[in-house]
């Protein structure tokens, strides 16, 4: 599979009723230079201000923006790069390339011929960086790297942070292991992939399994084992760990997974085919079976192959669909002539956008930091198809876009549009629903502002040990996961029976709501909620307000919810400032709306809490020693058996134990002692 540097995001001109809407979290600084670990390669500048302090007309708007860019033209060069515009925060606000900077930055200060979204966006800007690069494709590589760090707002917005699954053959031993692989893959051996999701790669892992009898353990269990494992008795192992395959033979099934998974499908089922016969002619029925149980498993991977065009080989399929201001992206993979599975993205834009905008942006966020095939096959075309070329194939092979008129390719991609299509509708109909649920929470609480992100709270601990509160966040669009927070208690000292509940709740929202005064004041990043939903009931709702009082925050709203009478679900409570408790319908659609977010928080709370309680079994109170390290931590150990008795020990005892000094003993004994 071919192998590259980084890729663009082809560049937008600038009438062109620019991008998104800005993204909840919080946005790192433009002005941070360029981390050289994620700057495309052959690209080392930094970016230089051309305009960093320009005096504004008192009024502001689009004449101060309009100034700032003529102020900045006397620096800028007539050469390809890239821009940012910069608010007076030093956030970005757009990030762009130009084959002429110069030429591209004027075009901005013809205020008539703007759109309004660019208007605003002059308007906004207090500030110019640019880098200037050699070529036009390699300003296009780096406007993409910039936009998926900073996700400047007036960009589209590619909000995809997963990294695809592999399949790795490993290499570097007698019986290489294969297995599922995520991460940098600089290690040895031979990777296929991508695969769109952990399930599609597990299953096809499983299924090779069956065909080819590879191992799946780690190093360390195949060097321990005395006798075969489960897998090997059901037929998913050859068992190289206790001799049941020689190195050759081994080396025979390598081969065979390698073709396979490079494409050569039909060559490895008829070798196969002719072995089973051979077997069956030998009286071997035995033998014969195990092939053909082998040939069933390689032709379950093919079954499951339920998008598949003669032709393609290795290619990705990328197929949009636009409806109702939004657009989803479908991309299939296709490796050595697999299907290896589909995902689909909702990019984040201007509703004004087109189509073939939207993707274009799409191709290069994508294909930053990831593989690129030899072949990508889109529904529209793009913008600047050569440009979107040329940067993808630097560093690399040659990448060719297509967009297929007719035949089978022209039907695969009309396949995956109609699944981009019924993706971006069933999404329309659950923020919809979604919508509608947060209009009735708020007609059921008595708000008047509509609800755009709800925030729910949690405490979890047992007797006060490993203390933690859970934030989750919820919005038109649902859970916003990426926003979670957890929150280790401070307030509860380790090792304490008990806990106070409500100090626990007010220790967390002080600290949430202090960290979003200091870094949000204005609350403009989108990271204030409208709504503060605590778990519990009258006293937690009264610990929360004090808190939100004392930062002199009292246009928050903020509700309790606690269970009913005997803790069932169905007849919760709800709290409000200056109100009665009060319950809702049994039925309401509202009140499981709730109940779901209560139970997220309560999960998400439960689950940091039991991580932190897993951990702290595996601590040991030599832990907290200074100077004892693992090498003096086991030498105790061995020597006393266990850490109770080393705090029993005396100081000559302890000083007897090889590889622990007078000092150090000493300092062990005081430790346990007190004297320390």
């Amino acid at each position: 599979m071919p192998e590259g540097t980084d890729i663009p995001v082809a560049p937008l001109p600038p009438d062109a009723g620019e991008r998104a809407a800005p993204p909840r979290r919080a946005r790192r600084r433009a002005t941070a230079p360029l981390d050289p670990r994620r700057r495309p390669e052959g690209i080392a500048a930094d970016p230089v201000p051309v305009a960093a302090a320009v005096e504004f007309p008192a009024t502001g708007g689009i004449a101060a923006g309009t100034a700032v860019l003529r102020a900045a033209l006397r620096n800028v060069p007539a050469q390809p790069g890239v821009y940012r515009m910069l608010n007076r925060k030093g956030d970005a606000l757009y990030v762009g390339k130009a084959r002429n900077l110069k030429n591209r930055v004027q075009n901005y200060t013809h205020t008539a011929g703007l759109s309004n979204r660019i208007r605003r966006m002059v308007a906004e800007t207090a500030s110019l960086e640019i880098v200037v690069t050699a070529t036009e494709a390699e300003a296009l590589l780096l406007e993409c790297n910039l936009i998926k760090r900073l996700m400047p707002r007036f960009n589209v917005l590619l909000r995809d942070d997963k990294s695809f699954p592999f399949i790795h053959l490993t290499a570097g031993h007698d019986f290489p292991q294969l297995a599922k692989f995520r991460g940098a893959r600089d290690k040895g051996g031979a990777y296929f992939g991508p695969f769109a999701s952990a399930g599609a790669v597990n299953r096809t892992l499983i299924t090779l399994q069956k065909a080819f009898l590879l191992r799946s353990c780690s190093d360390s269990i195949f060097a321990n084992r005395t006798r075969p494992c489960l897998l090997y008795q059901i037929k998913r192992c050859s068992a190289p760990c206790v001799g049941r395959i020689g190195r050759e033979d081994y080396a025979a099934l390598i081969e065979q997974a390698h073709a396979f998974l490079s494409g050569r499908s039909q060559d490895v089922q008829q070798r196969l085919a002719a072995e089973m016969e051979e077997a069956a002619e030998a009286l071997d029925f035995e033998g014969a079976a195990l092939i053909r149980d082998r040939i069933r498993a390689l032709s379950l991977v093919q079954g499951h192959q339920d998008i598949h065009v003669a032709g393609i080989v290795d290619a990705d399929v990328i197929a949009a669909h636009q409806e109702g201001g939004q657009t989803c992206v479908q991309v299939f993979f296709f490796r050595g002539g697999q299907n290896w599975g589909n995902r689909a993205y909702f990019p984040s834009h201007d509703r004004q956008l087109g189509i073939d905008e939207v993707l274009t942006a799409f191709v290069g966020q994508f294909y930053d930091n990831r593989p690129k095939p030899p072949l990508i096959l889109l529904s529209h075309r793009l913008a600047e198809p050569e440009l979107v070329a040329e940067a993808l194939s630097l560093g690399g092979p040659r990448v060719v876009l297509a967009v297929p008129q007719r035949g089978d390719k022209r039907r695969l991609v009309e396949r995956i549009a109609a699944a981009a299509r019924e993706a971006l509708g069933r999404r329309l109909a659950e923020s919809a629903s979604q919508r509608q649920l947060l209009d009735g929470v708020a007609a059921a609480l008595g708000l008047e502002a509509p609800l755009d992100r709800v925030e729910v709270y949690d405490n979890s601990h047992i007797q006060g040990s490993n203390a933690v509160g859970a934030m989750i966040v919820a919005g038109p669009d649902g859970l916003i996961k990426n926003a979670y927070r957890k929150f280790t208690i401070r307030s509860v000292a380790p090792g304490s029976f008990g806990g106070d509940d409500f100090e626990m709740m007010r220790e967390v929202l002080r600290r949430r709501f202090g960290r979003a005064l200091k870094e949000d004041p204005d609350r403009e990043r989108g990271t204030w909620p409208d709504l503060v939903l605590i778990d519990g009931g009258q006293g937690q709702l009264s610990a929360a307000r004090e808190v939100l009082a004392e930062l002199g925050i009292d246009d928050v709203a903020i509700a309790g919810i606690a269970k009913g009478p005997d803790r069932n679900a169905g007849r919760e409570r709800f709290f409000l400032p200056g109100r009665a408790p009060f319950s809702l319908e049994p039925r309401d659609p509202v009140l499981y709306f709730l109940q779901r977010l209560r139970d997220e928080a309560h999960r998400f709370a439960i689950g940091t809490h039991r991580a932190r309680r897993a951990k702290a079994l595996g601590r040991s109170p030599l832990d907290e020693i200074a100077g004892i390290g693992a090498r003096r931590k086991q030498a105790l150990l061995h020597h006393f058996g266990s850490a109770r008795a080393v705090a029993r020990a005396g100081l000559p005892e302890i000083e007897r134990v090889p590889g622990i000094s007078t000092g150090v003993a000493k300092k062990v004994y005081d430790h346990f002692h007190g004297d320390g």
